[in-house]
């Protein structure tokens, strides 16, 4: 069996070599992980920054290599698809996990710009200075304070979302200076509106392989302007954002997991083996069998 497994609330508060100070159904605070020397690879179904305090991780994330040390941050989102991990006998993190519905009610206007560095610029670690690794790491400690000393307050959930939203928003500001980014490129605030929510809709959808008008349908507008929006913001059509999701997809089934190639084929959103098997050569050159053996 390919060890491969699913970090979300429900599996990081179950497992016993996660230690977690506080959750609930929208939040987790991870003090100490050993659970990724286990793994080859992991669906994280939850945003995550994380912060490597010990040792080194390398993995795939989608088709990038990462790696990750000590006094480095990481910033996941949600629905990202890791492979191949490898970490180093004294590897170790701290990390807050968070729900999609807490992320955008904490960035509300700017989620545009998560949305750049996460996948357009796919920017997902920031290098830093001791002073600036111990500043974002406050934010933990703060949160974990609060979480001890709050626990009889009527209001201890909003202060915990409070601290939160202000780490987001701090990582951001310190994501968009290093990456010299712009709130909305220039574009017409409703075109950037647009290609947000399709980015948006196209990472979290669970079945990912549908035509571009399906994804136009859901955000009410043409196929042809979803089109010429995603050109304009990021360089690819629609169709290449939808193809390289799919293919990460695609990927991470056949290489990381004992699912049937039918199976593969009906959670991804084929119709059919054989159209799915034309797909795959393609794409990949080779057959799906030939493509998981090899």
């Amino acid at each position: 069996m390919i060890h491969q497994e699913e970090i979300s609330l429900k599996s990081l508060t179950e497992h016993e070599g996660i230690q977690i100070s506080y959750s609930d159904n929208d939040i987790a605070l991870v003090d100490s992980i050993q659970k990724f020397a286990e793994l080859n690879a992991a669906h994280i179904a939850m945003n995550a920054i994380v912060f490597c305090t010990n040792g080194i991780v390398k993995a795939n994330m989608g088709s990038k290599v990462m790696e990750l040390r000590k006094n480095q941050i990481s910033v996941v989102p949600q629905n990202v698809i890791i492979t191949d991990i490898m970490v180093s006998p004294d590897f170790d993190i701290k990390a807050l996990f968070f729900t999609g519905e807490i992320l955008h009610n904490s960035l509300l206007e700017k989620m545009s710009l998560w949305n750049d560095v996460m996948y357009v610029q796919r920017q997902h670690i920031i290098t830093l200075e001791d002073d600036e690794f111990l500043f974002y790491t406050s934010f933990f400690d703060m949160l974990s304070s609060a979480i001890k000393r709050q626990q009889d307050n009527p209001y201890s959930a909003e202060v915990i979302r409070a601290l939160l939203r202000a780490a987001i928003l701090a990582l951001c500001g310190g994501m968009k200076q290093l990456n010299h980014l712009n709130d909305n490129d220039g574009m017409a605030p409703s075109a950037n509106s647009h290609f947000q929510r399709f980015l948006n809709l196209l990472h979290n959808s669970e079945v990912k392989y549908r035509p571009v008008e399906a994804y136009a349908s859901e955000l009410c507008i043409s196929p042809k302007y979803l089109t010429a929006i995603c050109k304009k913001h990021s360089g690819k059509t629609a169709t290449d954002w939808i193809r390289e999701q799919v293919l990460e997809e695609i990927r991470y089934y056949l290489k990381q997991t004992d699912l049937s190639i039918k199976q593969v084929c009906d959670r991804i959103g084929f119709s059919n083996p054989s159209f799915f098997g034309k797909y795959v050569r393609q794409h990949l050159g080779m057959t799906p069998i030939e493509f998981r053996n090899s």
